[in-house]
């Protein structure tokens, strides 16, 4: 395959082209968008969405075939992220048919409670920096780049924070149990 033949022949919409690209970049798109949303059916629709806002793109643009693949990429963490806002404002969905009162009325809240409970007793044990961070990326949903500007921290400073302090607080609760 003459690579920037075949993105020449796919932007002008020769669709045996357009499927050489496909087979060539499928996988490592497929892998990276799998892993980040840990879900066949979304991968797939996302991958699909990625070929088709790229191609449009490309329609109206020029681009060297060895940025590609990184391109692709960009573009699937920015179908991704838009998936992501839309949930977002969105919400969670409730079918109010299928919610059973007394099933509800009569769940366990001394349970509900332990677990707050414990929960804080774990967040307790983090330092203030890690439950900063927790607070601000969880509870509060900022994104990476708004918290370390709220905590005066580099990104890669609360992106580590983060993950060090869901790693201690999934530790303490082991042990607790």
């Amino acid at each position: 395959m003459n690579a920037p033949d075949e993105l020449k022949k796919a932007i002008e919409g020769d669709l045996k082209s357009i499927e050489q690209i496909c087979i060539a970049t499928w996988e490592p798109l497929y892998r990276f968008i799998y892993f980040k949303v840990q879900n066949r059916e979304e991968a797939e629709d996302i991958t699909q969405e990625t070929y088709v806002k790229t191609l449009a793109y490309l329609q109206k643009h020029k681009m060297p075939w060895d940025n590609l693949p990184g391109f692709m990429k960009t573009v699937a963490l920015n179908v991704l992220r838009d998936r992501w806002r839309q949930r977002k404002r969105r919400g969670i969905p409730v079918n109010f048919e299928e919610i059973n009162p007394e099933e509800t009325a009569g769940m366990d809240h001394q349970k509900a409670v332990s677990q707050r409970l414990q929960i804080e007793n774990a967040l307790a044990k983090l330092s203030e920096d890690q439950r900063i961070v927790l607070d601000l990326r969880i509870n509060k949903g900022y994104s990476v780049a708004e918290s370390a500007k709220l905590a005066g921290k580099t990104e890669a400073a609360v992106r580590t924070a983060q993950y060090r302090a869901l790693q201690a607080l999934a530790q303490i609760l082991d042990d607790s149990d």
